[in-house]
C-alpha cells in the first residue's frame, strides 16, 4: 500500500488550501502543488507533521478546558 502524500493529508486533516498551507509552512503556493504530487523534503513533511500535532493537541487541550469547566460548575 502505497503511503497517503503528508501534503495532501495535512490539508485534508486541518481543512486547509495549499496556498494557506503554504503560509503556515512558509514555502509557496505553487511549490506545496508540486509537493502534493512528488515525494516531499524532510523539513516540508516535519513541518505538517508539526502543525498535525499541534492541532492533536489544541483538540486536547479544548477537552480538558471543558472538562475543567465542568468541574468548576460542579463544585461551585
Amino acid at each position: 500500500m502505497e503511503k497517503e502524500n503528508i501534503v495532501k493529508k495535512t490539508c485534508k486533516e486541518l481543512k486547509l488550501t495549499y496556498r494557506e498551507l503554504a503560509e503556515k509552512i512558509g514555502i509557496s503556493e505553487g511549490r506545496v502543488k508540486q509537493l502534493a504530487t512528488s515525494e516531499t523534503g524532510e523539513q516540508v513533511e516535519r513541518a505538517c507533521l508539526m502543525l498535525l500535532q499541534i492541532k492533536k493537541l489544541e483538540i486536547e487541550l479544548e477537552k480538558q478546558q471543558q472538562l475543567k469547566n465542568i468541574l468548576k460548575d460542579f463544585l461551585s
